[in-house]
């Protein structure tokens, strides 16, 4: 019997048909939709006089243009609120669940999904939103489609897929104090660039992966797509199963799933189409200073010289000076959330920083949880007093400052430190200018001003 890797393991057990020279027929498990790419789909069955194939395997959020101040869709554009209300319309009539703004699991899609143990081991998940490969993390294959494809699952829950292949990333090495998942996955995608990884699926393997919590797992797939890859996965261990037990939407027979989901770890002797290995104890703490994720230093190294026309334009956009390391810049505006780093661990990570510490004087900081079971998990535990006795912004759940579509922008020319996924032109807002970073750098930058390694700041060493 052949060797099969984790991948082909998940692919090969939902192939519907496929034949030479053709996309395969691929079954979906779980479907994930959000009121941005979701209601020309809809629309799309309603002209056709299709229904909903399997609305049970459907799970829809609201998220994206959703405030993140108190007040609701009082505050949020007209956009926004009939991209929010059809949402709610659709599913009313198709039966498919939702989060809406008053539901108590309401937040972003890659956070409430795990959370609720709705993403497990062995599935494929989709979603309209290119960030789904976040649920590889669990040995998923997940990953994001375009609007045309979210009818088409809707209709007939396949989609039409060409394989891709199995790109192996391996971090040997224990990462260091004060490294985080963050980190490792900037230093992954400045070695491979934003199209090391096109036409693969990326299996993450390495001591220094089986030491990530969970939600440290799903800020490194969360970020494969940076690299251009289709996917990102991690073979499921003991620290996955402990993750879903007890969660509502975890399997019944508990333990006869995790027999099975044992078998999902890439067989001994299985190849894969490609390979890299970083030392993990050789990373330090990372940030962007262009206009792609892969355009990234460690926080003590020299900006670049730009060697491209791409990285003239992006050092003349950032308004920034080869030669010279990003510690010490001053920074306008810190933002610690998306579906990058929004979840309990990240904020305990922040809070670690502002504990004891204040936001500098001219400096705006938000901190905007994942979702409402982390924000009640956060004021549980007094996260949130920790932020607003340090003069940050507390907010509720959702995309935010990430994309800049709620409300929550980057004015023109300011600079942010951003614990989100992309920095390109205008990302945060028009004029904006990002540096994309760990929660931990992210705090650290906002206590002092500037950008700072948190390593270096009393008790955090």
């Amino acid at each position: 019997m052949q060797n099969k890797t984790l991948f082909d393991k998940v692919w090969d057990a939902h192939v519907v048909h496929e034949a030479p020279g053709r996309p395969t027929i691929l079954y979906i498990d779980l479907h994930l939709v959000h009121e941005v790419t979701s209601p020309q789909a809809f629309a799309g069955l309603e002209a056709r006089k299709i229904g909903v194939r399997r609305p049970e395997r459907t799970l829809a959020t609201m998220d994206h243009s959703t405030p993140t101040r108190p007040g609701g869709l009082a505050i949020v554009g007209d956009a926004g609120r009939k991209q929010l209300e059809m949402l709610a319309r659709r599913c009313a009539e198709h039966g498919i669940e939702i989060y809406d703004l008053d539901s108590p699991n309401n937040g972003i899609v890659h956070v409430v999904a795990p959370e609720q143990g709705r993403t497990h081991p062995g599935m494929t998940v989709v979603c309209g939103d290119s960030h789904t490969s976040t649920h590889g993390a669990f040995g998923a294959l997940a990953f994001g489609i375009g609007t045309t494809e979210v009818e088409h699952v809707l209709a007939t829950q396949c989609l039409l897929q060409y394989r891709p292949a199995s790109f192996e990333v391996r971090f040997d090495g224990a990462a260091r104090p004060g490294v985080t998942a963050k980190d490792l996955v900037l230093a992954l995608i400045a070695e491979i660039g934003v199209g090391g990884g096109t036409g693969h699926v990326l299996e993450y393997t390495g001591e220094a992966i089986r030491a990530l919590s969970m939600e440290g797992r799903m800020t490194l797939c969360n970020m494969s797509i940076e690299a251009g890859a289709r996917a990102g996965m991690v073979a499921p261990d003991d620290v996955t199963f402990e993750y879903l037990a007890g969660r509502p939407g975890a399997p019944r027979d508990f333990d006869a799933a995790v027999a099975r989901w044992r078998e999902l770890a890439t067989d001994e002797g299985a190849t894969f189409a490609r390979a890299i290995t970083l030392d993990a104890s050789a990373i330090t703490p990372r940030i962007t200073w262009g206009t792609t994720p892969a355009m990234n230093v460690a926080l003590d190294e020299p900006i670049p010289a730009p060697d491209s026309d791409a990285a003239r334009r992006a050092l003349e956009y950032m308004r920034l000076t080869p030669g010279k390391p990003l510690l010490g810049q001053p920074v306008d505006v810190v933002f610690i959330g998306s579906c990058t780093n929004s979840r309990l661990d990240d904020l305990r990570l922040a809070a670690s920083v502002f504990d004891g510490r204040a936001v500098k004087g001219g400096v705006r900081a938000l901190v905007v949880p994942g979702s409402r079971a982390v924000k009640r998990a956060a004021e549980a535990e007094g996260l949130d007093q920790v932020f607003t006795r340090a003069g940050a912004e507390w907010r509720e759940p959702g995309c935010s400052m990430c994309l800049a579509m709620n409300g929550d922008e980057v004015p023109p020319g300011h600079l942010a430190v951003s614990t989100s996924n992309r920095n390109f032109e205008g990302r945060q807002g028009p004029g904006s200018r990002t540096l994309l970073a760990s929660p931990l750098t992210a705090a650290a930058s906002a206590v002092t001003g500037v950008v700072t390694d948190a390593r270096t700041l009393a008790g955090l060493s």
